[in-house]
């Protein structure tokens, strides 16, 4: 593989898009900054397909992104590939508007064909290439210039590196079968909607104190107040005031400015400076919450109890087996809160549709109305269909290990798995 110099020029880049928009997939990856600031800084680009890789410095004088956003975004015949890719997409959609399309995430598909929850890229240099990566230039400062050798060869080997391993991926996806299965997920990491930034929503993203129409409209206002604040000043969110802070302003807001140095989490200075004068306009014009915003009551089925507790405990263990069974990642299944949602009699569920039903919403809808039972035969758990008369129909079997000990250990497994991300 051919592997260029550093590009520091327009000219060059468009050569080298030029050139890449002729292949069926592109190996992507970004250097960023965002410890500091409010929206990440792009400091390097790394591209790659089977024959050759370069980094492309966007903060080298005069040089104009423009050939490579066409490519991310405008291209839809060359396939874009990530590796948890979730922020290098935003960084693309803060420049552009838009996202990279079509897109694989290799995270996300290792999910489909092993039980790796989110493997690091490292594991899966190691798990597919045997080969080891340095890590020493992984946390370096990459806005610094100029550049070292070893930190391009080290940001060039993660775009290489995956053009030699997205092929392999793909292969095993076909052989099982389960590309379909990661439609939805490709589909989600290249929502727009998903990177899309509108301070009136902000306030969606933080724990609301309560139902409470004036709270909330407080807390909508106060939020957008501070992403406006943040961007100003290009500083995270969280150094002008931390979530907690914003909710307990929202729940009791002081009459006068003076009394901010009350509030937890404000320094004294908020009770005579200007920012502190802005907050409290803000408090002072808050409107409570329109009916049409106010958001919907949470979905329950009746109380879980100790007994419906112990109904999404084995939904988890049932869970635990599948998922070794068939090789698959759980969290890709479900969610530890979708199987008590589904022990409480929530019906209207994403693992109640599609591919997850057949693969394991079936079974876990038969757990829970009785149909299918745990027992011990021989040392081997085994899951039986109630209604069953041919022996064997409908089992599934694991060791003798994952017995009703493991309920608890499957439980725990679950009990920290989030919704996936394109996060």
């Amino acid at each position: 593989m051919k592997i260029h110099d550093l590009i520091t020029t327009t000219e060059a880049l468009a050569d080298l898009c030029e050139r890449l928009a002729q292949s069926d997939f592109v190996t992507v990856d970004t250097e960023f900054m965002r410890e500091n600031t409010y929206w990440p800084e792009l400091c390097l680009v790394q591209i790659a397909n089977t024959e050759e890789a370069a980094a492309i410095d966007p903060l080298a004088e005069g040089i104009d992104l423009q050939p490579l956003l066409d490519l991310m975004c405008d291209n839809e015949d060359v396939l874009k590939i990530f590796h948890a890719g979730g922020q290098d997409v935003e960084i693309i959609y803060n420049l552009t508007g838009k996202t990279p399309h079509p897109i694989f995430d290799t995270q996300i598909a290792m999910m489909a064909i092993s039980q790796s929850e989110q493997i690091g890229y490292a594991n899966l240099v190691e798990a597919w290439l045997g080969l080891t990566i340095d890590k020493g230039a992984r946390f370096t400062d990459w806005s610094r210039r100029p550049l070292t050798e070893r930190q391009i060869e080290y940001a060039i080997g993660d775009v290489t590196h995956l053009s030699k391993i997205f092929p392999k991926i793909l292969k095993k996806l076909i052989k099982t079968e389960r590309g379909s299965w990661l439609d939805a997920e490709m589909d989600k990491l290249a929502d727009p909607s998903n990177y899309a930034n509108d301070p009136g929503k902000a306030w969606q993203r933080i724990r609301a104190p309560s139902r409470n129409a004036a709270v909330l409209g407080r807390l909508k206002d106060l939020a957008a107040w501070r992403e406006g604040e943040a961007q100003h000043k290009n500083i995270p969110r969280g150094r002008i005031m931390r979530d907690e802070t914003l909710a307990d302003l929202a729940s009791h807001p002081p009459k006068k400015q003076a009394d901010l140095v009350k509030v937890r989490g404000l320094s004294n200075a908020w009770k005579d400076n200007d920012i502190g004068k802005r907050l409290m306009k803000v408090l002072e014009a808050a409107e409570p919450l329109g009916k049409d915003e106010m958001p919907d009551k949470p979905k329950r089925g009746a109380p879980l109890g100790k007994e419906g507790a112990l109904v999404a405990d084995l939904l988890k263990l049932l869970l635990k087996i599948r998922s070794r069974e068939i090789d698959v990642a759980s969290r890709l299944l479900t969610r530890s809160d979708e199987m008590e949602a589904l022990a409480a009699g929530i019906r209207d569920l994403p693992i109640l549709k599609g591919w997850r039903y057949e693969v394991f919403g079936r079974d876990a809808l038969d757990l829970v109305e009785g149909k299918l039972a745990f027992a011990v035969e021989n040392g081997r758990l085994k899951m039986t269909h109630i209604d069953d008369v041919e022996p064997g129909d409908r089992t599934s079997e694991t060791d003798s290990t994952e017995t009703a000990s493991d309920v608890d250990d499957a439980a725990g497994d679950a009990a920290g798995d989030e919704a996936l991300a394109a996060e």
